[in-house]
């Protein structure tokens, strides 16, 4: 099978979260299990540099219709890593930027025509430059690509076989503009309906890409099911319900070449399930990485962004709570300024107890989740979540609250029922959480049930292979349908003649 696959980020290109890190591992897998891959990104500033790779001009210029204007990205590739062919739009002008989707001032006033113009050229690839079987889109940025399959490409030879599915990694990002875009990009005014794009009066990529992709995914089985409620639905539940027949859920993959306790060259020690003394080593240097004296309580460790759906409102309530049963807390993360300034007075005022780090290093990072004894995500929304299954494997017991992907990977410690592999809590309350973190703390006491769950989890399988089998059979669903299975374009109106 050929596979391109179309997103905004991807690495060892580029990154700003949990995309880049999918971008990465899922084509990977797919290629060690016999398929081609391809991957279009944006070349986006530095980004050639990051990944250390010199392209080469496939296409000198391509002309790229946006309403009353053209751009003429070039298309840049000849660059395989990992057996995984790379292609790069590149427009300096929408894309050379010092950041992906936006800065200080929020998010470019422009997005909606620089994610048009990279559905539209990676549509222009699949039919000139790297003919595919099927197109896996990612999250809003790339949702435009099965809109205009399904419309303004409907009928062309060259993609009739051509089957789309859109993966949905985070419901609460739409890509949502002002009904004076759909003209800007150059879509027809009959996709203006609440049956396509149309959105409160706006229009909605994300919205426009369920609708019209053959097969949805999003990243774990309780995420396809909680984006289909109200609560978790962002608005969308009621197009996800209808298409619940097309909606897969599959939980993302963990890199253990990345993410390996017995060969990780950021931590001061190697340890593995056959032999943990290591992890007592990658403790001890955690603690004074941050300046913290050792303690006989466990180390709760936490890399995140501060922001309410990860759970920090949770967490800035419970601090007090937190320290007073034994623990000592090593936080790395950035976010809402709020969150930010009360740890770091929560810190200053409890210097041995808390360490804060603002910001991120990949490094200390790898420390955190290494040589902690605990790792809490108490996330109110969490679509697959990565950090849980790295801790799992560093032999760092998670706390999580059961939403989505955490839901799905952390098998709950319930004696003598279950050994499990973490502790979850249902309530999204504070109280809710503490018990929680209560109850693990009264099992790290007793080190002989505490290292058997250390054990359960450090042996868990959630490499990338696994992932991608799932999503094979996904595109074999998507391959199976018949052309009058897809979705037929909208009749033209007299505003589109």
């Amino acid at each position: 099978m050929r596979i391109l696959f179309v997103a905004s980020e991807g690495l060892p290109f580029s990154k700003t979260g949990g995309l880049a890190d999918v971008l990465a591992g899922l084509p990977k897998a797919l290629v060690a299990l016999g398929h081609e891959v391809a991957v279009v990104l944006p070349r986006s500033r530095g980004s050639v540099e990051a990944a250390r790779v010199t392209p080469r001009v496939v296409v000198p210029s391509l002309t790229i219709g946006l309403g009353d204007q053209l751009r003429f990205p070039v298309v840049l590739g000849d660059m395989v890593l990992d057996g995984v062919q790379y292609f790069l739009v590149d427009d300096p002008g929408y894309f050379d930027r010092e950041f992906l989707y936006g800065d200080a001032a929020g998010d470019y006033p422009d997005n909606a025509e620089r994610y048009a113009t990279l559905s539209r050229t990676a549509i222009e690839i699949a039919k000139q430059v790297w003919s595919p079987d099927v197109i896996h889109c990612h999250d809003w940025q790339a949702a435009l690509v099965p809109v205009l399959l399904r419309t303004v490409y409907a009928g062309d030879p060259a993609l009739a076989a051509v089957r789309c599915v859109l993966t949905v990694h985070n419901l609460g990002y739409h890509g949502q503009f002002p009904h004076a875009a759909l003209a800007r990009i150059g879509l027809p005014e009959s996709l203006f309906h609440m049956d396509r794009l149309e959105f409160y009066g706006d229009i909605n990529y994300l919205k426009g890409g369920l609708i019209h992709a053959d097969y949805l995914t999003t990243v774990s089985r309780r995420y396809a099911a909680e984006i289909q409620t109200r609560e978790v639905g962002h608005g969308l539940d009621g197009v996800l319900a209808k298409r619940a027949d097309r909606l897969v859920g599959i939980l993302n993959g963990a890199d253990y070449a990345e993410w390996n306790p017995a060969a990780d060259p950021r931590t001061v020690a190697p340890f593995s399930a056959e032999d943990l003394a290591g992890k007592r080593l990658c403790r001890a240097d955690l603690l004074s990485e941050y300046g913290l004296p050792d303690a006989a309580g466990p180390v709760l460790g936490m890399v995140s962004r501060l922001v309410d759906h990860k759970g920090f409102d949770l967490v800035a309530g419970a601090l007090d709570a937190l320290v007073g049963l034994g623990l000592t807390i090593v936080l790395l993360g950035s976010g809402e300024a709020r969150y930010e300034t009360a740890f770091r007075e929560f810190a200053k005022r409890h210097p041995k107890r808390m360490g804060v780090r603002i910001g991120y290093d990949d490094k200390l990072a790898h420390k955190i989740i290494a040589g902690s004894d605990m790792f809490l995500m108490p996330s109110h929304e969490e679509p697959s979540g990565l950090t849980q299954l790295y801790s799992l494997r560093y032999g760092t017991v998670p706390i999580v609250r059961a939403t989505g992907g955490l839901d799905d990977s952390i098998e709950a410690h319930n004696p003598p029922r279950a050994v499990g592999t973490g502790f979850r809590f249902t309530d999204y309350t504070t109280d809710a959480m503490i018990d929680c973190v209560r109850r693990a703390r009264a099992t790290f006491d007793d080190r002989p049930r505490w290292r058997q769950l250390q054990l359960a989890g450090m042996t868990k399988d959630f490499a990338w292979p696994r992932s991608a089998r799932a999503y094979l059979e996904v595109y074999d669903a998507a391959r199976a349908l018949t052309a009058d299975q897809l979705v037929q374009p909208p009749a033209l109106g007299s505003a589109d003649v």
